[in-house]
């Protein structure tokens, strides 16, 4: 996608970039202070309208909370969503505290504690085990406070995913149990005391290819479909995960939706409705739900020119918006899409790079990227901000305070 139909899906006013339909100076305004990250309700709530229409009734949408975690964020999905899935303790007691029921909640991820998986079991959390370790935990866990927890199992698949920004299944892996040792942990603990629902299978993310998700679906049923011989209830649960990719950079294609949920309607239709007809598919996306709402709002604090290179220093940096950077899961580094927010009426005048205020050459926003020209108080805008900004990014670094967030 082209920097202009980042700005497009944001909509202008007078020159100046709306967010939550507020100009970007008065947002900053009102704020108080930049750098700041944005989350724009219309763009939220477009993208689930667009997934609602395109896939099955059946299938259940779940927010992956690990992408954005702020409190307002998974307070509005979780009106709009069926599902929450959490991957800590923390991120569960965000979920608990929204109007979701506890057992639309999900626990996901390797190494979870035993007092975390105490804690799930306690609220009646669907937890996803990961090992014959966790399984014998949560069962500990429910033996102690004499409760039957709910329970998936989350294999990882004897395939992989071509095409995705990181393989989370097939191969050796610390995601999941293999699919191979599946059956023997069913047959050591699926009537142990725990209520076995059903799978979980995530095999990659960031994936843009639509032919390539479908394919994944595809075996995932059929290998799920295996598996559920071995459960001593029909399967209840059916995660299929995600990997819906959003574009970053200009030579990124958006995701062909509807691809996808054309094969997610044939699967749900045919093999998932007759073979294990008392599934509810879920499909779990965290990226592609809220990383487009997102902006990365910084001011410039200096403009300066080295040996023919156009400098603009601002406030933020890597230690907010590291994936910016091109130090998080980026092989070769290339622009985010940016603009100057306040200017987005002007023609682009000059070729700059975007550096923030950290002592490090790695503290790198956009390179050689052609903007209107821009000077001191002007306002950059990094898109594509909402999933895996802040907290992935190595916020002590430098002592530099947190930026706010704000949900428009």
């Amino acid at each position: 996608m082209k920097p202009h139909e980042h700005i497009a899906g944001f909509g202008t006013l007078d020159g100046e970039l709306r967010v939550g339909g507020m100009p970007l100076s008065r947002l900053a305004a009102r704020v108080g202070s930049t750098p700041f990250f944005a989350y724009d309700r219309a763009v939220l709530d477009r993208r689930v309208d667009e997934l609602r229409s395109a896939l099955p009734a059946r299938v259940e949408l779940s927010f992956a909370m690990k992408a954005n975690p702020m409190p307002a964020v998974v307070q509005h999905l979780a009106g709009r969503l069926d599902r929450i899935d959490v991957a800590s303790g923390l991120e569960m007691q965000t979920a608990l505290d929204t109007t979701i029921r506890p057992g639309q909640v999900s626990f996901a991820g390797p190494g979870k504690t035993p007092a975390e998986i105490r804690q799930a079991v306690a609220a009646g959390i669907l937890i996803e085990v990961e090992s014959s370790t966790e399984f014998r935990r949560v069962l500990a866990a429910a033996d102690q406070l004499g409760i039957e927890p709910d329970v998936a199992v989350r294999v990882n698949p004897d395939f992989a995913v071509k095409g995705s920004g990181m393989r989370m299944g097939g191969g050796p892996q610390q995601f999941g149990i293999d699919a191979e040792q599946v059956p023997g942990l069913l047959r050591d603990y699926a009537t142990a005391g725990a209520n076995v629902l059903g799978f979980h299978v995530f095999a990659g993310s960031q994936n843009l290819t639509a032919a390539t998700i479908a394919e994944a679906q595809r075996h995932t049923v059929d290998l799920v479909s295996s598996l559920a011989e071995h459960l001593p209830t029909p399967v209840r649960y059916l995660n299929l995960g995600g990997g819906f990719g959003i574009p970053y950079v200009e030579k990124d294609q958006p995701l062909d939706l509807g691809a996808v949920a054309e094969n997610l309607h044939e699967l749900v239709d045919g093999p998932i409705s007759q073979r294990m007809p008392e599934a509810r598919p879920v499909i779990e996306l965290g990226r592609y739900l809220v990383g487009e709402c997102g902006v990365y709002v910084t001011r410039v604090l200096d403009r300066k020119v080295s040996r023919g290179t156009t400098f603009l220093i601002v406030d933020g940096g890597m230690h907010h918006q590291l994936a910016a950077s091109g130090n998080f899961g980026q092989a070769i580094r290339r622009n985010y899409p940016v603009a100057v927010g306040n200017r987005v009426d002007r023609a682009l005048a000059e070729a700059v790079t975007v550096v923030g205020c950290l002592c490090t050459p790695l503290d790198l926003l956009a390179k050689d990227v052609e903007l209107p020209a821009a000077d001191i108080d002007d306002l950059i805008v990094i898109f594509q901000a909402g999933a895996y900004g802040l907290t992935a990014s190595p916020t002590a670094f430098l002592g530099h305070p947190a930026p706010p967030e704000v949900l428009v």
